[in-house]
């Protein structure tokens, strides 16, 4: 395969001497033209930009006037010209291309400020499918792909947060820039680009229902750099994918530190967690650590609500994470400030109880401004070496299946009411999982066990100590209903839940030895249905 190669070695230092400025995110935009026009640049521009520029009192020549071409078509046709490429692709030290500007009169373009139309805006909007096509921006991926390629002579900004440094950068080197400055900052203009395709081929897949795009890209915006990651020895960030979902992503930090990576994950495996919960229905609570839930509840009121999810595993939800369905209040807030945790996240927080937390400054209050919705669908992603899995979002709700019931007694009205609330909890607990729950409240949760029946027992074990610790007589566990977020493969994990005092079993079924399962319910009276939907979660 032959391979392009100019070796011409770029230079450390460019003057800016014209500049082509054309955005749609107008911050900061006139200030910058002006601090460029004090310096003598000469600045090029169209549409909006221009008449912004022009409005400042400012000296522009509009691009139409270089390419001799007028703009059309509602603006999709303007910079699409060789005057313009020509200016911002030609190598300067190259005879060949110097040549070729001047014989068909092409100036050379120093500097590209570019960004582009709000496609992710409308996009997040609802926007419909011709609004949505008409706001992918054509001219300005072109330009910006094109000045950043020649980033050896040309300095490509796509970003507003980068005008500060540029115009430091004349300042201290007399009107240039410095290659170093120039490399970062076509680095910074690929990876917008490749974002924004990123998102229009998510989207165009999705409003088409391709399921599995021949190539599939995720793209993001930086947010913030953490620290380190999961250990003090990695390296991480945090990106935001444009998906407008509530959650750890867009909610505002009220007080407290920098959130860690562990502290984003674990906070948004609990918002999705209680999300799972209508706040119209009752209020609710979710604790969680490590990812897992170590205590989920509703209750007639939230105060009552974390109460009950606390009394589940009190001592793994020291320095947990605390997720609930409606506005922190104050008498919730007083209760939670007794125990070290590490994040509370709520769709909104009082006054009265942002000033309780404030108590505990190292304490993260997120106000997410509403709660995900759970059957939404969306893309979950994870890497693997070589890789990227890509799946749809499990938006799977028990409230939507048709449940079976395979035994001989059907689940009582309390019964069935807890069957859904821990199958519910169970989705968000890691395989292999299982959850004992009773009148809306979690009384046991066995997490991510290799063995079924090591789950059952650890949640048992877990309701054992949990009753101690509340001077119980017995386990909540006793009376309680069970879920197993996937098929029970023999009978002996259904024995270790009867033994722990379940009365009523939830399960998908699916195995080959479902009856095997089902002889032993009927054979202990315990109610069992099928849901016929699993909900793995490695």
């Amino acid at each position: 395969m032959a391979v392009i190669s100019k070796k011409i070695p770029a230079p450390d230092k460019v003057e800016i001497k014209t500049a082509l400025i054309s955005v749609f995110d107008k911050t900061g935009i006139v200030d910058l033209a002006h601090a460029l026009s004090a310096r003598g640049v000469r600045l090029l521009s169209t549409g909006g930009t221009f008449k912004a520029i022009t409005a400042a009192g400012l000296a522009v020549t509009d691009v139409s006037e270089i390419t001799g071409f007028p703009e059309i078509m509602d603006g999709r046709v303007k910079t699409l010209h060789p005057t313009v490429h020509g200016g911002l692709l030609a190598i300067r030290d190259d005879g060949e291309h110097q040549e070729a500007m001047k014989k068909h009169g092409i100036e050379g373009i120093d500097l590209a400020v570019i960004n582009l139309y709000p496609f992710e805006d409308v996009r997040a909007a609802g926007g419909d499918y011709p609004t949505t096509v008409e706001n992918i921006d054509i001219g300005g991926p072109a330009m910006i792909r094109a000045s950043a390629k020649n980033h050896a002579y040309v300095t490509t900004l796509t970003d507003p947060a980068d005008y500060a440094e540029l115009l430091e950068q004349l300042s201290a080197d007399d009107g240039k820039t410095a290659y170093a400055f120039r490399q970062r900052m076509a680095a910074k203009a690929y990876a917008r680009t490749a974002a924004y395709d990123a998102m229009i081929s998510n989207w165009f897949a999705e409003a088409l229902t391709i399921d599995t795009p021949r190539h599939r890209v995720i793209g993001g915006a930086l947010k913030e750099e953490m620290r380190y990651g999961e250990n003090p020895h990695q390296q991480a960030a945090f990106y935001l994918t444009g998906e407008k979902r509530p959650g750890v992503s867009t909610a505002a930090l009220l007080q407290g530190k920098q959130l860690s990576y562990n502290n984003i994950n674990d906070t948004d495996a609990a918002y999705e967690l209680v999300a799972e919960f209508l706040p119209e229905k009752a209020p609710a609570c979710a604790i969680i650590k490590h990812a897992n839930p170590c205590g989920v509840a509703t209750g007639s009121s939230l105060v009552e609500a974390y109460r009950r999810a606390l009394a589940c595993d009190s001592v793994s939800a020291f320095g947990g994470i605390i997720a609930l369905n409606q506005t922190l209040d104050a008498e919730t807030a007083e209760e939670i400030v007794k125990l070290f945790t590490e994040v509370i996240i709520a769709p909104d927080v009082t006054e009265e109880a942002k000033a309780i937390v404030a108590r505990k400054p190292n304490l993260r209050l997120l106000s997410a401004g509403g709660l995900p919705d759970p059957r939404a669908a969306g893309l979950t992603a994870k890497t693997v070496s070589g890789g990227l899995l890509v799946q749809s979002r499990d938006n799977g709700m028990v409230e939507d299946l048709e449940l079976k019931v395979v035994t001989r007694r059907a689940p009582t009205a309390q019964e069935l009411e807890d069957m859904k609330f821990a199958f519910k909890v169970g989705k968000h607990v890691k395989s292999n999982a299982v959850v004992y729950a009773k009148d809306g409240q979690t009384a046991g949760i066995g997490a991510g066990q290799m063995s079924r029946v090591d789950s059952a027992r650890i949640a048992a074990l877990k309701a054992e100590e949990a009753a101690k610790a509340l001077g119980l007589a017995v386990p909540m566990t006793h009376g309680s209903a069970v879920a197993s977020e996937a098929f029970l493969p023999f009978a002996d994990g259904l024995l270790s839940m009867i033994a722990a005092g379940a009365t009523a079993v939830i399960q998908p079924g699916g195995s080959m030895r479902d009856q095997e399962v089902i002889d032993a319910a009927n054979e202990h009276g315990v109610a069992m249905v099928f849901t016929s939907m699993r909900h793995f979660r490695h």
